[in-house]
């Protein structure tokens, strides 16, 4: 088991180096495939902390493992894994939000569902038990099912506490809290991204012309003490830096990746 799980976090890693050099929709959807079950294991997790279908979080958690893929960098030393599980539980976090401040309960519903509140206690000190579903549908004068999915809406409108459980360690509990990306972290995050994308753009510049963008806007040199140094015209350096900036703006405009059918 090991050795697979190794030889799995290897094929990944490659994937990854060659999606940074070449992303293709191919590649992207390779490494969705090979990263699934970390998708599935959080899905499952967030769940039991509220009432959306397992099924819905799955699916959003795959947005957010594509926005992982798309932002990682394979030279930073960070295991993938580690990467994405904030891209990850960030998408199905925002996803239940959304869904809670959208769902209205209507005003029948909300007085029934005080109505069953009480019900319950009563029954639970006759009973001497905790009532069942359809025992206290039966005191309200409605069909099980309506029941239900009143507590449904209910249960769905509530905001999801940040002191939830989402999962056991063996010394402590985590809290859904402690799973929310740090909002510095992600913005130094953002800004690291971006001077990689820059770096890379400038990478693939002809020599001298990248020479030329880095001394005037790194280094603050002249375009005459610039040209005394690359050995050209200053009128030759200020052609070079618009010409090596436009190719910059069209080397980092954003690629448009289509699904696979």
């Amino acid at each position: 088991m090991m050795a697979t799980q190794s030889s799995i976090r290897v094929n990944s890693m490659e994937l990854l180096m060659a999606y940074q050099q070449n992303p293709t929709v191919s590649l992207r959807n390779k490494l969705v495939r090979l990263n699934a079950g970390l998708v599935r294991k959080i899905a499952h997790r967030v769940s039991h902390q509220c009432a959306e279908p397992y099924e819905d979080l799955e699916q959003i958690g795959y947005l957010g493992l594509i926005r992982a893929i798309e932002r990682f960098n394979p030279t930073q030393g960070c295991a993938f894994s580690s990467f994405a599980v904030p891209y990850i539980r960030g998408e199905m976090l925002h996803f239940l939000r959304d869904r809670s401040s959208s769902i209205k309960v209507p005003r029948r519903w909300q007085d029934l569902q005080k109505e069953g509140q009480k019900i319950r206690l009563e029954l639970a000190k006759t009973l001497g038990r905790q009532p069942h579903d359809g025992e206290i549908a039966e005191e309200l004068g409605i069909s099980l099912h309506e029941w239900q999915e009143i507590r449904l809406a209910v249960k769905n409108r509530l905001p999801l506490s940040l002191d939830a459980t989402v999962c056991h360690q063996i010394d402590s509990p985590i809290t859904l809290g402690e799973t929310l990306p740090d909002a510095n972290y992600l913005v130094m995050q953002r800004l690291e991204e971006d001077r990689q994308q820059l770096q890379r753009a400038l990478g693939q510049l002809e020599d001298k012309t990248r020479a030329a963008i880095e001394f005037v806007f790194f280094s603050d040199l002249s375009r005459k003490e610039v040209a005394e140094r690359i050995g050209v015209s200053p009128m030759t350096v200020t052609r070079r830096i618009q010409r090596g900036l436009d190719q910059m703006v069209s080397f980092l405009q954003p690629q448009t990746l289509q699904t696979d059918p």
